[in-house]
């Protein structure tokens, strides 16, 4: 009679274990699904835009995984194949995750002594102020890249058809002497995007020392090439005019341009044959504009021949010329300056052949260069500033700057 009351208990309370440790369970094996599903979008191929987008987000941010996964291991994880399975597939997903990170601590090594060799013969390889410690700091990797505060004014450079072309300037926080200028120029296509994107490099590079305009240029179709070329022409003609009251020496100049405006950065460094313009940085860029339209990208992520139609015109067999005078390919000779170049080799909007080609280029014209080929990158992998391709990227452009300026 006294053994039945504990034998009834027993049974009670492994029900009631039994129902709560369910839903932990199926949630546990969910999080493991989830972080497999982004592990894979981390290393395989992208199959449409959407895809890419969140790709970026999870290859530059993997790191986080270490935390995502920690729920996972709750008091409870063994009591069940369910409970396992998810452990299991979480830590697959977690190490998939990891993978660009890995991938970027070993070229992080690497890259100083490539800058050394390429461009120290330039000048010095230290920055003035503030500098990054190293090239990949795994506590920045979570609480961010901090810059001191810095000054941004609006400037109107130009009015052209009817159409305000402006610019954003950063400057240091207090007055210094005239500083060299870096003039940055936002991708998008040619047809979209704004000068206001990518704003933490601007402001880093500021609170370092340079004064940097962010600039706006007419977008294609209505206006085709060589409209945005002439567009940032004509800010590097303001910023020069009106250096002495912007603060800026304008003997000292460089361009860095995204995607599309690395295009046009390169083509204006090229055709200016201008001794102020130091050096020219490229962060995935097209440069043989004839090769892509024949070699294009996956249309699912993007149109890139039907693009390169609305910017020149139409397609190479008609508009060859047009092709010709955009690609920065064309363009280089012994006094192009020297230039950086960035690109993901899991690239699927612009090719990293566009820089295989350029760096032969250059190379050719004993040009100093420096290709950075981030293996574990994809397109526009630095808007995550602080993470692997960001803090990478950014060292690199930091030493070259101080180099080149």
């Amino acid at each position: 009679m006294r053994g039945r009351p504990r034998a009834t208990v027993i049974r009670t309370d492994t029900t009631m274990t039994s129902k709560i440790a369910r839903p932990l369970d199926l949630l546990r094996l969910v999080g493991g699904v989830v972080l497999l599903v982004l592990g894979l979008i981390a290393v395989v191929p992208s199959p449409n835009d959407w895809v890419w987008l969140l790709g970026v987000l999870v290859t530059e941010g993997g790191h986080w995984a270490l935390v995502a996964c920690l729920p996972l291991f709750a008091p409870g994880w063994r009591r069940t194949r369910l409970s396992r399975a998810g452990v299991g597939l979480g830590l697959l997903g977690t190490l998939l995750l990891l993978t660009p990170l890995a991938r970027a601590v070993a070229f992080s090594r690497e890259l100083p002594g490539a800058l050394e060799t390429r461009f120290a013969v330039l000048g010095s390889m230290t920055p003035v102020v503030f500098p990054r410690p190293a090239s990949l700091v795994v506590r920045s990797l979570f609480i961010g890249v901090s810059s001191p505060a810095v000054r941004v004014e609006d400037h109107l450079f130009a009015s052209i058809d009817g159409q305000e072309l402006r610019l954003d300037l950063y400057r240091p926080a207090e007055d210094h002497a005239p500083l060299p200028g870096v003039i940055v120029i936002h991708g998008g296509s040619w047809q979209s995007g704004s000068r206001k994107d990518f704003p933490a490099l601007n402001r880093y590079l500021a609170a370092r020392g340079y004064v940097v305009a962010a600039v706006s240029y007419r977008f294609a179709p209505r206006f085709r090439f060589p409209a945005a070329r002439d567009d940032v022409a004509a800010a590097i003609t303001f910023l020069k005019r009106n250096a002495e009251r912007l603060g800026l020496d304008a003997s000292r100049l460089a361009l860095v341009g995204r995607s599309a405006g690395g295009q046009l950065a390169l083509v204006v460094a090229y055709t200016a044959r201008d001794p102020a313009i130091r050096g020219v940085v490229s962060y995935y860029g097209p440069a043989a504009l004839r090769w892509g339209y024949a070699n294009p990208a996956k249309r699912s992520i993007i149109d890139s021949s039907g693009i390169l139609d609305a910017y020149l015109g139409g397609p190479p067999q008609t508009h060859g010329a047009q092709y010709d005078a955009a690609s920065p390919l064309s363009h280089i000779g012994q006094g192009a300056p020297p230039t950086l170049l960035i690109n993901g080799l899991r690239d699927e909007l612009v090719s990293p052949f566009h820089g295989e080609f350029l760096s032969d280029r250059l190379l050719r014209a004993n040009v100093p260069h420096l290709f950075l080929r981030l293996p574990w990158a994809s397109h526009g992998c630095d808007y995550v500033f602080s993470g692997p391709c960001g803090q990478i990227t950014t060292y690199a452009v930091e030493r070259f700057l101080s180099a080149v300026l």
